[in-house]
């Protein structure tokens, strides 16, 4: 499942997502929750949820960061990067084995910041240009804030790619790949397992392209008519995980699709 907008929406509590985590648990369901954001780790994630109400372990929250060091290290283990990131993304590569540099690494690591600098993204730009392989945790083009959007990942990428001409490679959701590291970590299969999100273009897309059965709950962005504007359709369609407290060992079975 997503974690914003899902569990949690503007730090608090969406109603019954406790009441749902629970009843995962006493009927022993494992379940993994996502987050494109790479800013924090796990441990931070897990503070964070905690304070609403949410008692998720660290080894139960997969983020872009967690995903893309995996990747890397499948790609090029022992390698190097410079990184224009947070400690969620850094701790995750310095996990991994990787050196951080800004002499000739393998790869530019973009992920999410609040602290973007013109310098960190020229230096970027340049190491691009100098044949550093460009990756980027995830797409998203912006991000919510008290004080309204705030540029993201995607949007940072895009600059550095207008200047470069080198796409980056995205890690995280819609790229099905970020599901099946998800999968794998969670030891479940595809064909019994489903992915929980409130965003059509990220959760939605990446689960359905993982093989997976999905539900989108309109708990977060999504509103009822979120779903007619995309070509695909979510399995189900809900107003929030509490709608599924007493379905969990089947949530299909007492519910219209």
């Amino acid at each position: 499942m997503d974690m914003d907008g899902v569990l949690v929406r503007e730090e608090h509590l969406v109603p019954g997502a406790d009441a749902f985590i629970a009843e995962l648990r006493e009927n022993s369901v494992p379940f993994m929750v996502l987050t494109n954001n790479s800013i924090y780790s796990p441990r931070d994630l897990r503070a964070r949820l905690h304070r609403t109400g949410l008692d998720i372990p660290e080894d139960s929250i997969w983020t872009s960061a967690l995903a893309t060091a995996q990747f890397l290290d499948q790609q090029r283990p022992g390698g190097s990067a410079y990184v224009v990131g947070e400690s969620g993304l850094t701790t995750a590569l310095h996990n991994i084995g990787y050196v951080l540099t800004d002499r000739d690494p393998d790869y530019v690591v973009l992920g999410e910041t609040r602290t973007y600098s013109f310098e960190a993204i020229t230096r970027a730009i340049r190491m691009v240009e100098g044949g550093a392989r460009f990756i980027a945790t995830n797409p998203d083009e912006k991000g919510p804030s008290r004080d309204g959007s705030l540029p993201a990942t995607g949007a940072v990428a895009a600059l550095i790619e207008k200047a470069t001409g080198r796409a980056p490679y995205f890690v995280g959701k819609p790229n099905p790949l970020m599901m099946r590291s998800a999968l794998r970590n969670l030891g479940a299969h595809s064909e019994s397992t489903l992915m929980i999100g409130d965003r059509m273009d990220t959760d939605i897309s990446s689960g359905l392209e993982a093989g997976l059965q999905t539900v989108l709950v309109l708990s977060g962005i999504s509103d009822a008519s979120t779903a007619e504007v995309f070509p695909y359709r979510p399995t189900l369609i809900l107003d929030s995980v509490a709608d599924l407290v007493g379905n969990t060992a089947n949530p299909f079975k007492s519910v219209d699709t």
